[in-house]
C-alpha cells in the first residue's frame, strides 16, 4: 500500500514537471513567434489600409491580430497578408522562420527587395508559401523544404538561373515562377518532383529544350510554359503524362512537327501551341483528343490538310488555326461540332467551298476565314446559333448575293466583307449592334443611297468600290456614332447633302470617285472631328468653301479632279492640323496662300490650275505684285515697323529672363555634392532649391517603392503651399546619353489628365525626376468602391491622357506600364497618369502583367502595348477583377481569355462586378458590354489588330451616355 502511495506521488509530481517544462517551452516560443512578427511589421514602411495596426505587442495574444490563424496551442499557423498594399523589404529573422506556421501568403503587395537567403531552411512545417505579385529581386534562394505543397512566386522580379535544388522539393504539388526574369535553361531536377500537378515556367528568359524527362511528372495536370525562348522539339515524352488536362508552349522557338504521342493525352481540355516554328501536318491522333474544348495551333508553319477526323472533337468550342500553310478544302466534319463558337482559319491556303451547312449545326460566335482561296456562296446557316457577332470572309473569291438571313442577325457586331467577288444588294441595313461594316471591293449594287438604315451603333462603314448608285441622304443612315464612312469608288450621284453635317462623330470621310455634282455644302464644317476629307474625281462646282478652315483637327484634304472655281481661302492655310492637300485639276486661280500645308505642297497637287505662289515645291510661277496705292505708305510701314520691333525687344527682354531660369545650371548642396538642376516651371525654379530635395530624402516622406524606384514628398522651404514629389530612378546610370534631353521635351507635356514633370536632377551618385504633387488615391486603391458613372469617368480620362501621348505628341511618347498603378484620382474625382518613369528605350524593359505578351517576349514596346494595358484597366473596371486574381490560374491563360470566354459564353451578370451590377440598367448595360467589347479589341492577340488611342478616346465617348450613381444612404454603398 505504501508502495502504491510513492508510485502515485512520483506519477503526480512527474506529470506536473513536464507540464511546467511544456509551459515554459510553449512560453519560449511564443515569446519567439512574437518578436519575429513585430519584426515583420517593423519592415513594413507603408500600410495605407492600417491592416497591422492591431498588431500591438500589448494585446493579451496575437491570436486575435489581423491576418492570423493561431492552432490549439496558440501557435501561428496561418499568415495572410495578401492584397493589403503592404510595402517594405523582409528582414532575415521574419515571419519564414515562424516554428509552426503552414501556410504564409504575402502575394499581392509591394514588397520588395531580395527575399531572405534561408527562406528553404528555415521552416519544415511550411506546406503553402505564396510570395506572388510583388517587387521582389535577386536570386530564389538555394535549399527546399520537402513538406511544402504550394510555392507561388510568379510575377515579381526574380533572376538568375532556376536552382537546381528546385527538385528536391519532392511534396510540391503546385509550382509557378511565371513572370518573372528567369534565365539559362529549365533544370532537368525539376523531373524529381513526380507529385506535382501545376507547372509554370512562363513568361521569363528560359532557353534550351524542354527536358525530355518531363515525362517523370507522371501527376501533372497543367503545364504553362509559354512566353520565353525555348527551342528544339517538342518531347514525345510529354504522351505519357496521361493526368494532363492543360498544355500551353506559346510564343517560344520550338521547331519540328507535333509529336503524335500528344494523342495519349485522353483528359486534355486545352492544347495551345501557337506562336512557335513548328512544321508538318496536324497528327491523326490530336483528333482524338476527344475531351478538348480549345486547340489553338495558330502562327506556326504547319501544312497540309484537316482531315475529316475533326469530326470526333465532339466538345471543341475554339479552333484557332490562323497563320500557317493548311491547304485543301475545309472539312465538312466541323460543321457538325455542337459546341464549335469560335473559328478562325483566316491567312492560310485553304480553298475550295465553304461548308454549305456550317453554323446550321454548331453554337458559332465567331468565324474567320479570310485571306484564304477560298470561292463559291457564303454559307446561309452562320448565324442560326443566334449569337454570332463577328463574320470575317475578306479577302478570298467569295460569289454570289450575302444570304438574306444574315441581314437579321441581330448579334452581329463586326463584319468584313471586303476584296471578293459578291454581288446583288446590300441588307445589311437594320442590325442595332454592327458597328464595324466593310463590303469594299466587291460588285454589289442597288439604290442604297435612299434606303432606310438602322445601325444605332455603327461606327465605321465602307461601301468603296462597288457599284452602289443613287443619291446620297446621310439622315437616313441613322448612325450617330459613325466615325469613318467612305463611300468612294461606286454611282452615287446628286448634291452632297448639308446634312452630312449632322454626322458629328465623324473622323474620316471619302465620297471620292462617283458622279457627284453642285457645290461642297458649308454645313460640312460642323463635323467638328474630321480628320480626312476625300471628294476627289467628281464633278464638284463653286468654290471651295471657307468654313473648311473651321474644322480643328483636320489633316488630309483632297478636292482633285473637280470643277472648283474661284481663289482658294486663306484661312485654310491656318489650319495647323493640316499636312497634305490635294487641289490638282479643278479651275481654281489666284495665290495660294503663303502659310501652313501650302508652303510645302507639292507641284502634283496644285497642276492643273491657274495659280500663282506657293513655295519651291510647288512649280508655280510667283504671283505679281500690285502697285502701292498711296505715297503714305512706306512711311506708315516704317513706322509699324519701329513699333513692332520696340514690342519684340521688350517681349523678348522678358522671355530670356523667364528662360533664363529654366535653363541647366550647376549647383551645390549641403554635403558639397555638385548636381545638375533644371526645373521646367518658372514659378517652381524660384521656389525650390537642390537642398529642399535632398533634404527630404527620408523614409518618413516615402509615398511608394515600385520597381523603378521610391518616390518621396517634399515641400518647399521658402513656399509652404509648394509641394511636389520626387521620383528617385534606379540605375541611372546606364541610360542611354539621349535620356536627359528627352527628359526635357518631357516637361513641356501639359495635359489635365497626365501629372506634370517639373524638374530633374542628377549627380555623379544619383538621379532623381521631381514631379506636382497630386492629392489623391491610386485607382488600385479605390477601384473595388467605385460606382459606374465613376468608372465611366476614370475610362475616359485615361484614354485622353492616352490619346494625347500617342496623338498629340510627336514623336509619340510611349507611358511603358500602363496600369492602375499609374493613375491616381484627384480631389476633382479626374484620373492622373503618373508618368514616373517616361519609357525612352527597349533596354530598361520593365515586365509586368499589364505589358502585351508580344512585347514581353521581344522586349520592345510601341503604341500597341500600352492599348493592351488600357484594354486591361477596362477589363478591370468593368469586372472588378486583376491579372493576379487566382480564379485565372487553373481554368485560364490569362484574364484576358477569361474575359473573352464570358463575353462570348456567358450572360452579363455573370462577369460585371457585383458592385456596380445593381446600376446595370438597360442603358449602362448596354455601356457595360460595349466598354468590354472594345477591352478585347484593345488586348487582341494580333497588335496590328488593337485600335490606336485615338479610336480608343471617340469609341469609349460615344458608347457613354449619362449615368450617375444610385442614390443610397448606406456608408458601404459605392462611392
Amino acid at each position: 500500500m505504501e508502495m502504491a502511495n510513492k508510485k502515485g506521488a512520483n506519477a503526480v509530481v512527474l506529470f506536473v514537471f513536464m507540464f511546467l517544462i511544456n509551459f515554459v517551452v510553449s512560453e519560449s516560443e511564443n515569446d519567439r513567434e512574437l518578436e519575429l512578427l513585430l519584426s515583420f511589421k517593423s519592415s513594413i514602411v507603408h500600410d495605407p489600409s492600417g491592416f497591422l495596426s492591431n498588431w500591438d505587442p500589448s494585446a493579451t495574444t496575437f491570436c486575435q491580430w489581423h491576418g492570423i490563424t493561431c492552432n490549439n496551442l496558440s501557435h501561428v499557423e496561418t499568415l495572410d497578408l495578401s492584397a493589403k498594399n503592404l510595402s517594405g523589404i523582409l528582414v532575415s529573422s521574419s515571419v519564414f522562420n515562424l516554428p509552426f506556421v503552414k501556410t504564409l501568403n504575402l502575394s499581392n503587395n509591394h514588397l520588395y527587395g531580395e527575399i531572405p537567403p534561408d527562406i528553404f531552411f528555415a521552416n519544415s512545417s511550411l506546406r503553402y508559401l505564396n510570395l506572388s505579385n510583388n517587387n521582389f529581386s535577386g536570386h530564389i534562394p538555394n535549399g527546399f523544404i520537402s513538406g511544402l505543397l504550394i510555392l507561388d512566386l510568379s510575377n515579381n522580379m526574380f533572376s538568375g538561373k532556376i536552382p537546381r535544388e528546385i527538385g528536391l522539393f519532392s511534396g510540391l504539388k503546385f509550382l509557378d515562377l511565371g513572370g518573372n526574369v528567369l534565365l539559362g535553361k529549365i533544370p532537368i531536377s525539376i523531373s524529381n518532383i513526380t507529385t506535382l500537378k501545376y507547372l509554370t515556367l512562363a513568361s521569363n528568359e528560359l532557353v534550351g529544350s524542354i527536358p525530355h524527362e518531363i515525362g517523370k511528372m507522371k501527376s501533372l495536370k497543367w503545364i504553362y510554359l509559354g512566353y520565353n525562348n525555348l527551342s528544339g522539339e517538342i518531347p514525345k515524352e510529354i504522351g505519357v503524362l496521361t493526368c494532363l488536362n492543360h498544355l500551353d508552349l506559346v510564343y517560344n522557338n520550338l521547331t519540328g512537327q507535333i509529336p503524335a504521342s500528344i494523342g495519349n493525352l485522353k483528359d486534355l481540355n486545352y492544347l495551345f501551341l501557337y506562336q512557335n516554328k513548328l512544321t508538318g501536318s496536324i497528327p491523326s491522333s490530336i483528333f482524338g483528343l476527344k475531351k478538348l474544348v480549345s486547340l489553338d495551333l495558330s502562327d506556326n508553319s504547319l501544312s497540309g490538310e484537316i482531315p475529316e477526323l475533326v469530326a470526333q472533337l465532339r466538345n471543341l468550342e475554339i479552333l484557332h488555326l490562323f497563320g500557317n500553310r493548311f491547304s485543301g478544302r475545309i472539312p465538312n466534319a466541323l460543321t457538325s461540332l455542337p459546341n464549335l463558337q469560335v473559328l478562325q482559319l483566316w491567312s492560310n491556303r485553304f480553298s475550295g467551298q465553304i461548308p454549305r451547312s456550317l453554323g446550321r449545326y454548331n453554337n458559332l460566335t465567331v468565324v474567320d476565314l479570310s485571306t484564304n482561296n477560298l470561292s463559291g456562296r457564303i454559307p446561309d446557316g452562320l448565324c442560326n446559333s443566334g449569337r454570332l457577332f463577328k463574320l470575317i470572309l475578306f479577302s478570298n473569291s467569295l460569289e454570289g448575293e450575302i444570304p438574306r438571313n444574315l441581314s437579321t442577325c441581330t448579334s452581329l457586331q463586326r463584319v468584313r466583307l471586303q476584296n471578293n467577288r459578291l454581288v446583288g444588294e446590300l441588307s445589311f441595313t437594320k442590325l442595332p449592334l454592327v458597328y464595324f461594316l466593310d463590303v469594299s471591293n466587291n460588285n454589289l449594287s442597288g439604290n442604297i443611297g435612299e434606303q432606310n438604315w438602322d445601325m444605332p451603333s455603327l461606327e465605321m462603314l465602307s461601301l468603296a468600290g462597288n457599284r452602289f448608285s443613287g443619291k446620297l441622304l446621310p439622315h437616313l443612315l441613322n448612325a450617330p456614332k459613325i466615325e469613318f464612312l467612305d463611300l468612294s469608288g461606286n454611282e452615287f450621284s446628286g448634291t452632297i447633302n448639308p446634312r452630312f453635317g449632322t454626322l458629328t462623330e465623324l473622323m474620316q470621310l471619302s465620297l471620292s470617285e462617283n458622279k457627284l455634282s453642285g457645290e461642297i455644302p458649308e454645313d460640312l464644317s460642323s463635323c467638328k472631328k474630321l480628320v480626312r476629307l476625300d471628294l476627289s474625281h467628281n464633278q464638284l462646282s463653286g468654290q471651295i468653301p471657307s468654313g473648311l478652315a473651321d474644322m480643328p483637327v483636320l489633316g488630309h484634304l483632297d478636292l482633285s479632279e473637280n470643277r472648283l472655281s474661284g481663289e482658294i481661302p486663306a484661312k485654310l492655310g491656318q489650319i495647323e492640323s493640316l499636312v497634305q492637300v490635294n487641289i490638282s485639276y479643278n479651275h481654281l486661280t489666284g495665290a495660294l496662300p503663303p502659310t501652313g500645308a501650302f508652303l510645302a505642297i507639292k507641284e502634283s497637287a496644285v497642276a492643273g490650275n491657274d495659280l500663282c505662289g506657293g513655295g519651291n515645291t510647288s512649280g508655280l510661277p510667283p504671283c505679281k505684285k500690285l502697285k502701292n496705292r498711296a505715297d503714305w505708305w512706306p512711311f506708315m510701314a516704317c513706322s509699324f515697323a519701329g513699333l513692332l520691333l520696340l514690342a519684340i525687344a521688350g517681349f523678348g527682354f522678358l522671355f530670356m529672363r523667364g528662360r533664363k531660369n529654366l535653363e541647366p545650371k550647376r549647383v551645390e548642396n549641403g554635403d558639397g555634392s555638385i548636381w545638375e538642376l533644371q526645373f521646367f516651371d518658372p514659378k517652381v525654379s524660384k521656389s525650390v532649391t537642390m537642398d529642399d530635395i535632398t533634404l527630404s530624402l527620408k523614409e518618413s516622406n516615402v509615398i511608394s517603392r515600385c520597381k523603378e524606384g521610391v518616390s518621396f514628398k517634399v515641400k518647399s522651404v521658402s513656399n509652404d503651399y509648394l509641394k511636389f514629389f520626387v521620383k528617385e530612378m534606379h540605375h541611372f546610370s546606364s541610360l542611354p546619353a539621349s535620356f536627359w534631353s528627352e527628359i526635357t521635351e518631357f516637361g513641356k507635356l501639359q495635359h489635365p489628365n497626365i501629372v506634370k514633370l517639373i524638374g530633374k536632377c542628377r549627380s555623379d551618385k544619383s538621379a532623381y525626376l521631381v514631379y506636382e504633387y497630386v492629392e489623391g488615391k491610386l485607382l488600385s486603391e479605390i477601384l473595388g468602391n467605385l460606382c459606374w458613372k465613376r468608372r465611366w469617368k476614370i475610362a475616359i480620362g485615361t484614354a485622353k491622357a492616352l490619346r494625347f501621348l500617342h496623338s498629340r505628341c510627336s514623336p509619340s511618347v510611349l507611358v511603358g506600364d500602363m496600369s492602375p498603378e499609374r493613375i491616381i484620382i484627384d480631389a476633382k474625382d479626374e484620373p492622373r497618369l503618373q508618368f514616373i518613369f517616361p519609357f525612352v528605350d527597349n533596354k530598361h524593359f520593365l515586365p509586368s502583367s499589364y505589358v502585351a505578351p508580344e512585347a514581353r517576349e521581344n522586349k520592345k514596346m510601341n503604341e500597341k502595348s500600352d492599348i493592351y494595358g488600357m484594354g486591361l484597366i477596362l477589363i478591370e473596371l468593368l469586372t472588378g477583377k486583376t491579372p493576379a486574381d487566382a480564379d485565372f490560374k487553373v481554368q485560364y491563360s490569362s484574364m484576358v481569355e477569361w474575359a473573352r470566354y464570358c463575353y462570348s459564353d456567358c450572360h452579363l451578370d455573370m462577369w460585371v462586378d457585383p458592385v456596380i451590377k445593381s446600376q446595370a440598367s438597360i442603358n449602362n448595360q448596354n455601356q457595360i458590354v460595349a466598354a468590354m467589347n472594345l477591352a478585347l479589341h484593345c488586348t487582341a492577340g494580333d497588335p496590328t489588330a488593337r485600335p490606336c488611342a485615338a479610336d480608343v478616346f471617340e469609341t469609349l465617348k460615344s458608347a457613354f451616355r449619362t449615368s450617375s450613381c444610385l442614390p443610397s444612404l448606406n456608408f458601404s454603398s459605392p462611392v
